[in-house]
């Protein structure tokens, strides 16, 4: 168990760049164990957008077993930075806008923090919609007549967004309770969804029917390129905020099985339900059904209906405090740490999830999986290439918790801003884009995560070389285990 020095945060509580909910994790506040963690994953794996990306990797062309291998393939990658960033969160106990401080500048981590929160503002708002879509589909099977209600989508949009809210100001233990009581039950519902399918298909064999479309190995190739990106870039956004996490662990053994297991496991099994179910309904309606929400809506059983709908209520609501206004309120709250809380970074997340209007991000499908996810981790990617290089290599796990949170300290570098950081995420984010405009490079933008983290991460390293050897600061922790 990490000690955290009553003295230090003395010495850092009259500091700007402090506030409580930035401050490092006490021992009293780590009881975060390996069910915790594993909940975590599952409460935010099982979720719709889960289902609509294996769903998509059918659509575009795949079989079931090349859609579930890419599946596994991209969450066992996105595993490596997330369990590398976690282990600075639960050594020192600090979160991802402060830990950012340490290779970006003790301001200079605010462009890090603002490119990861407005991705979670995103998110945010489209899990929210895809909320409120669930809400109105219950209510038109309950009230047959809600269907006709012009603005009723946009009533039920505003209303989960109020859950949200309300959730938010009950602060981070009330999402640990959430998920704890929730991850059994979504994989209950998510295997009853999968009978369902087996029944009313006639069994496995045509539900696992439909080939692969591609004709040769270099068409399969063109589409794999892209979705493999799009399904590490799923979870790139919170393998950098993971600390946020990972500070309240009782300790790294623990928070790493726990992610260890649940994480490609869980997403892998969800995404093959996803697959089967949507296969299912090719034989049993005639068309692919990728919504699930749709699909439940076409169920003759009123019960059967309520039950699903309010679990995938539950299901939208973890993922979303979890994934999506955990790292935007600690991320907007580094801004101004005095005047900024997590609570009211969170309000600001609530906001800007509703003015980056998620109805027109889900408005085309394909322009969602490989613009939105390949778009940004383009950025993402390079954010997490500088991190890792920085905690890593350069200062080899020894950081000075108490200089992360002052001015002039060993990460003040010049004025605030580390010019190395931020030259080595333009050279990523920027050779990856370049696929955009140039049309021989695309696969540039099609890999955008890796290219950006190769790219950031050997820039970073080469620049930080030409300086002096960082200091590790003069007022270490002491650690005890």
């Amino acid at each position: 168990m990490t000690t955290i020095q009553d003295s230090l945060l003395s010495r850092i509580e009259s500091s700007p760049l402090y506030n409580p909910d930035l401050a490092p994790a006490t021992a009293d506040r780590r009881h975060w164990g390996t069910y915790n963690y594993a909940a975590l994953w599952v409460s935010m794996s099982v979720n719709i957008l889960t289902y609509m990306l294996a769903a998509s990797l059918v659509q575009g062309g795949m079989n079931w077993k090349q859609a579930v291998v890419t599946v596994f393939l991209g969450n066992t990658v996105v595993l490596i930075p997330m369990l590398l960033n976690s282990h600075p969160g639960a050594r020192y106990g600090v979160p991802f806008p402060v830990l950012a401080r340490a290779s970006f500048g003790v301001l200079g981590a605010n462009v890090a923090a603002i490119l990861r929160a407005l991705v979670a503002c995103g998110w945010f708002g489209i899990q929210t919609w895809i909320g409120g879509e669930a809400i109105s589909t219950l209510i038109a099977v309950l009230v047959p007549g809600w269907s006709q209600v012009a603005y009723g989508p946009a009533i039920c949009f505003l209303a989960f967004w109020l859950i949200n809210l309300a959730v938010i100001l009950k602060g981070i233990e009330y999402i640990r309770f959430l998920q704890g009581i929730s991850a059994p039950i979504l994989l209950a519902v998510g295997i009853l969804l999968l009978a369902w399918a087996y029944r009313a298909a006639g069994g496995f064999g045509p539900m696992l029917s439909a080939p692969s479309r591609f004709a040769s190995f270099s068409d399969f190739l063109k589409f794999l390129i892209p979705a493999l990106n799009g399904t590490v870039g799923f979870w790139a956004t919170v393998s950098l905020n993971i600390p946020d996490f990972t500070r309240f662990a009782r300790s790294q053994r623990q928070q790493a099985i726990g992610q260890a297991l649940a994480l490609p496991a869980t997403m892998t099994l969800y995404s093959l339900i996803g697959i089967l179910v949507t296969s299912a309904t090719v034989v049993i309606y005639g068309r692919a059904i990728w919504d699930p929400v749709q699909l439940l809506s076409r169920f003759h059983s009123p019960v059967a209906v309520i039950i699903s709908l309010l679990a995938i209520l539950l299901a939208t609501l973890n993922v979303n405090i979890g994934a999506n206004v955990v790292s935007p309120a600690n991320d907007f709250s580094n801004l101004w740490p005095r005047k900024i809380s997590f609570r009211i970074g969170g309000v600001i997340t609530c906001f800007m999830g509703i003015a980056l209007m998620p109805w027109k991000l889900l408005a085309d499908y394909k322009t969602f999986i490989l613009g939105w996810l390949g778009g940004y981790a383009a950025f993402l990617g390079p954010v997490a290439g500088i991190m890792i290089c920085d905690y890593f290599v350069v200062r080899r796990r020894i950081l000075s918790v108490e200089d992360l949170y002052l001015r002039g300290g060993a990460y003040e570098y010049s004025h605030g801003f580390n010019w190395a950081a931020l030259a080595a995420l333009v050279a990523g984010a920027g050779t990856a884009l370049v696929g955009l405009v140039i049309p021989p490079l695309r696969v540039l933008y099609d890999y955008s995560w890796f290219i950006g983290f190769a790219v950031s991460f050997g820039a970073y390293y080469a620049l930080m070389a030409f300086q002096s050897k960082p200091e590790s600061g003069s007022h270490l922790l002491s650690w005890s285990r």
